[in-house]
């Protein structure tokens, strides 16, 4: 009997974004129309509702995959998926017209002065908490359904 393991991975990776990204999409609704700030927002939505969940489902059976090779565990492994995420993102939206990049800091749609000093702190948290996030909810999804 074939169990598709890949399959199972793909599904268990793509779980977390995809409950998490409409909530997020709430939020920024929110501040759209409820708080009248006039951010042109839909723009930055575009990469995390479209790859996110595709790109955290393949980092999973990646996972599957090189597992016997490397015996990395699944946090660490979570944890490096930010490493490939941000210079997409900043591909991405330098494209798209919603950043642009300075010699000190980064600018969001035309107004939001960001330093890079702040930039390289939310990206080792959002290292720290893709280390939880794996470790914790995608390992237990990856045991239970005995693909780990």
């Amino acid at each position: 009997m074939n169990t598709h393991p890949y399959l199972r991975a793909f599904l268990a990776g793509i779980l977390v974004p995809t409950l998490v990204l409409p909530l997020m999409l709430t939020g920024f609704i929110v501040l759209r129309l409820w708080l009248q700030i006039s951010a042109p927002i839909e723009r930055a939505l575009v990469f995390p509702m479209a790859l996110v969940p595709g790109l955290w489902g393949l980092w999973n059976m990646f996972w599957i995959g090189s597992h016997v090779r490397t015996h990395l565990s699944v946090g660490p492994h979570g944890a490096i998926l930010p490493l490939l995420m941000l210079p997409l993102g900043t591909l991405a939206a330098t494209h798209l017209g919603v950043l642009e990049l300075g010699s000190a800091h980064a600018i969001w749609f035309g107004s939001l002065y960001i330093p890079y000093g702040l930039i390289a702190l939310g990206w080792a948290a959002a290292m720290a908490a893709y280390y939880l996030v794996w470790k914790y909810v995608v390992g237990f999804l990856n045991r239970t359904l005995g693909i780990a």
